[in-house]
């Protein structure tokens, strides 16, 4: 089976997340959660990362993580690595913690740095673990808010300078921009291709970066493939509406629910017309 595509620059921003194995539970007590954040300061520290946001569930973690040097694949080796043979030590076990290889969707940083950090720190609202952001202690909320200090490993600055230059004022937009979070669209509607959260341009830019080809067959197909036209350009260059719709399935980088509400219909007439031209 291909793996998925890594690109790794100096400069690129992700977001990370891995999870238990068989979806069981990575931290069992708040003691493995305290391990968890002082092995990842250590990683943050040794690869020159900046991490933006982070958020402890129970059975993964989700990390927003710039790379000053083009390192992510061996920081998070490192980081689960470490982790592992900890969380083994403690509880008496042996064997895999995490399922598989994490996972890194490479983001455009100018876009959607905000609504990413905003996506991560609401992850336990969304799962009814607690009713705010506020109360669950296991993220990044509460030092970006300024409700107790900053680890040393959080780089709280870069997403506050975007709410104002006065570190109150920029604090205070910032706990309103998330409370307004709660109840919105995914920020994952905007997800491309499995591993890129951007337009198409940035798309684009990024598999330039890699040098991506679509004769690497280690890489799934998906990922190699160029940007595929916006839904308005394929309905412009289709005469008939069920032309269209047929033309974007196609392409492989439209869900139903996306194509129906570009064309004002219900995911599942848009399954029908799929289907009778199959």
């Amino acid at each position: 089976m291909a793996r998925p595509l890594r690109i790794e620059f100096p400069g690129a921003l992700y977001h990370v997340t891995s999870r238990g194995d068989r979806r069981e539970a990575v931290f069992e007590n708040d003691e493995d959660r305290e391990v968890f954040l002082g092995v990842l300061a250590e990683v943050v520290s040794r690869f020159n990362w900046l991490c933006h946001a982070y958020c402890l569930m129970d059975n993964h973690y989700h990390l927003v993580i710039e790379t000053l040097e083009g390192n992510i694949s061996k920081g998070m080796r490192q980081l689960n690595g470490v982790f592992t043979q900890a969380s083994n030590r403690r509880h008496g076990r042996s064997g895999h913690l995490f399922q598989g290889r994490f996972k890194a969707i490479l983001v455009d940083k100018e876009s959607y740095l905000l609504e990413l950090s905003r996506y991560v720190v609401l992850n336990p609202v969304r799962a009814g673990m607690v009713g705010a952001a506020e109360d669950w202690p296991w993220s990044s909320y509460l030092a970006t808010a300024g409700e107790c200090a900053a680890p040393a490993f959080l780089t709280t600055d870069a997403l506050l300078s975007i709410f104002g230059k006065q570190r109150r004022r920029a604090r205070e937009r910032y706990v309103r921009f998330v409370a307004e979070g709660v109840g919105q669209a995914s920020v994952w509607q905007h997800l491309r291709q499995q591993i890129y959260l951007g337009d198409a341009a940035f798309v684009s830019r990024m598999q330039a970066e890699a040098n991506v080809s679509d004769e690497d067959i280690s890489i799934p197909r998906i990922q190699r493939r160029a940007p595929a036209p916006s839904l308005a350009a394929i309905e412009a260059s289709h005469a008939a509406r069920d032309e269209a719709i047929i033309a974007a399935h196609a392409s492989g980088a439209y869900s139903y629910r996306e194509i129906a509400a570009h064309f004002g219909l219900h995911p599942g007439s848009v399954g029908r017309i799929v289907r009778r031209a199959l």
